[in-house]
C-alpha cells in the first residue's frame, strides 16, 4: 500500500491521515506527536505488516521477485495504489480529484507536524498531483521512474510498468480481493486505537 491507500484507510480524521502519511519517516515510539497523529502512525505500521504478510500480496510479489528482488514489495504497493485510484468510485463517494485536493489542504494546514523529509516532498506531490496520477498506467509509469531515479537506477523499478501491463487482469483481481480484507482489518484496527 502506498500513499493513496494509506490515506484512504485512515478514515475521516485529518490528524490520523497526517500520521499515516508521515509514518515511514518516524522510528520508535511516536510520543512527540498529538494522539491522533500517533494513531495514524500505528495504523500505518499495522497496514504495512498485514499487507507484507498477506498471501495474495505475496503471490503478486513472486511475479516480480526475479527481476526486482527486494524492491518487489515496493512496486506492488504502487500497483495497488493504481488499482485503488482507477476504481476509486467503487470505494469512495467523493471524486478522486476532490479527495486528493482535500488531502493536500490537510498537509498544508498541518505543515508544522511534518518531518523534514515530508516537507521536502510535499511541493512535488501537490504540483504533480501524485494521488491522481496513480489512476493511469502512464502516471504509475512516471511514479516508478521517479522512484527508480531515487535509487540511482539500482532498483530497475522504472521498467516494472511492463509487468503491470503483462499481468494487469491478475493484479487487478488480486487487489480487489485483498483490499476487501484490508479495509475490514484497518477499520477494526482504527476502532481499537480509538478506544
Amino acid at each position: 500500500m502506498n500513499f493513496l491507500a494509506h490515506i484512504y484507510l485512515s478514515g475521516d480524521n485529518d490528524l490520523v491521515k497526517t500520521g499515516n502519511f508521515i509514518a515511514d519517516g518516524i522510528h520508535g515510539k511516536p510520543d512527540q506527536f498529538p494522539p491522533d497523529v500517533q494513531k495514524g502512525i500505528v495504523l500505518h505500521r499495522f497496514i504495512d505488516t498485514y499487507t507484507d504478510s498477506h498471501p495474495i500480496f505475496r503471490q503478486g510479489t513472486k511475479r516480480l521477485h526475479s527481476a526486482y528482488h527486494h524492491y518487489a514489495g515496493v512496486i506492488m504497493d504502487i500497483y495497488y495504489d493504481h488499482f485503488l485510484a482507477k476504481n476509486w468510485n467503487r470505494y469512495h463517494s467523493q471524486p478522486l480529484e476532490d479527495f486528493a485536493d482535500g488531502f493536500y489542504k490537510i498537509l498544508t494546514s498541518n505543515y508544522e507536524i511534518l518531518p523534514e523529509k515530508n516537507r521536502g516532498m510535499m511541493p512535488y506531490m501537490i504540483k504533480h498531483n501524485w494521488l491522481v496520477m496513480y489512476a493511469s498506467v502512464e502516471g504509475i509509469g512516471e511514479i516508478l521512474r521517479q522512484m527508480d531515479h531515487r535509487t540511482n537506477h539500482r532498483s530497475g523499478m522504472g521498467k516494472s510498468v511492463k509487468e503491470l501491463q503483462e499481468f494487469y487482469t491478475e493484479y487487478e483481481q488480486e487487489f480487489t480481493e485483498f483490499f476487501e480484507d484490508m479495509q475490514a482489518q484497518a477499520s477494526e484496527k482504527l476502532e481499537s486505537l480509538s478506544k
